[in-house]
């Protein structure tokens, strides 16, 4: 095959998932959502880190939904006069430069590390599966405060110990689906034809077992987001003067009856990105497997109709 014909089997299908990710609306508007946050957490830093961090003591608390006093107090301002539009903005590049780094990390090192095991099998399965149920006999969160409570709680520290409380989640899924497929025709052809076993890895196991790994790593973004909200707002996560959702909850707590929205505001961001988030995995489970495809090209009304025949021929034949 040319690179040409790469090139276009590749732009094929790319258009083959857009035109099925329009058609779902739910998956869509996930996508719109997190495709703003991450163009916040891009330039928002760029554009709007001074005025972040402006104090103004005039505009004290602000209440939203008020344009009178300029468009970045929309969202209101906090008890020094800061917008809160504006740390809005900001701390979401804090969040997903936690976020992002630590689910890559943990999926490129347990995806391969779990491949590697479960082609191989023997030893290399069993020392791979004992490491992971250690990890894993600590709770992430507690592991996390453990950590950067002697460490600095610094966000290179996050990402870090996060990385490695979460790789053998991406592990263990990757051992047991390269497990599975070891024992396939293709794979048993591959090894026949002389091609060594990373390059049978590389060509017919990592391609069915990465929509799985994805489904999981979209899974996973919400959790690792979370917990860094969670040690934020426990006040060992991001420390000021930086700004993230979790630490400016923790923040507009102690003013919930006074300003409500300092709290409320960024909590809303954490619920919508999280659920985004999690409504792109179920899509994208849906869309990697060739056998599930089928649920997004037929209409919602063709798959009820379908169900409730077959629901009733059940009931006729008991």
């Amino acid at each position: 095959m040319t690179t040409t014909d790469t090139t276009s089997a590749t732009t094929g299908r790319t258009t083959r998932m857009l035109r099925l990710l329009l058609r779902d609306r739910m998956a869509t508007a996930a996508t719109v959502v997190l495709l703003l946050v991450a163009l916040c957490a891009l330039l928002g830093p760029l554009l709007l880190g001074d005025l972040a961090r402006e104090q103004n003591l005039q505009a004290v608390n602000r209440r939203p939904f008020s344009l009178d006093d300029g468009w970045e107090f929309v969202l209101g301002s906090d008890s020094l006069g800061r917008s809160v539009l504006a740390r809005l903005v900001v701390a979401a590049g804090t969040t997903l430069s936690v976020a992002v780094p630590a689910v890559l990390v943990s999926l490129v090192v347990g995806s391969v590390w779990g491949m590697w095991a479960g082609f191989h099998r023997g030893w290399r399965e069993n020392v791979s599966m004992r490491v992971a149920d250690v990890i894993l006999s600590f709770p992430s969160l507690l592991l996390a405060v453990v950590v950067l409570y002697v460490f600095d709680p610094s966000a290179a520290n996050i990402v870090a110990v996060l990385a490695i409380a979460r790789i053998p989640v991406y592990l263990r899924t990757a051992r047991a689906e390269s497990a599975e497929l070891r024992s396939r025709l293709f794979v048993d052809a591959a090894r026949t034809f002389g091609t060594g076993h990373w390059a049978t890895i590389r060509r017919h196991v990592a391609p069915i077992v990465l929509p799985t790994l994805l489904t999981v790593a979209a899974t996973d973004f919400c959790f690792v987001m979370l917990t860094e909200s969670s040690l934020s707002f426990l006040g060992i996560g991001i420390q000021p003067p930086d700004m993230s959702w979790g630490l400016m909850v923790a923040q507009g707590r102690q003013e919930l009856q006074t300003a409500w929205w300092t709290a409320v505001f960024p909590g809303l961001a954490i619920i919508a990105t999280t659920v985004s988030a999690t409504i792109l995995a179920g899509w994208v489970r849906l869309a990697g497997d060739p056998a599930q495809r089928w649920r997004l090209t037929v209409p919602r009304r063709r798959r009820e109709r379908a169900r409730t025949s077959g629901t009733v021929a059940a009931k006729e034949l008991s």
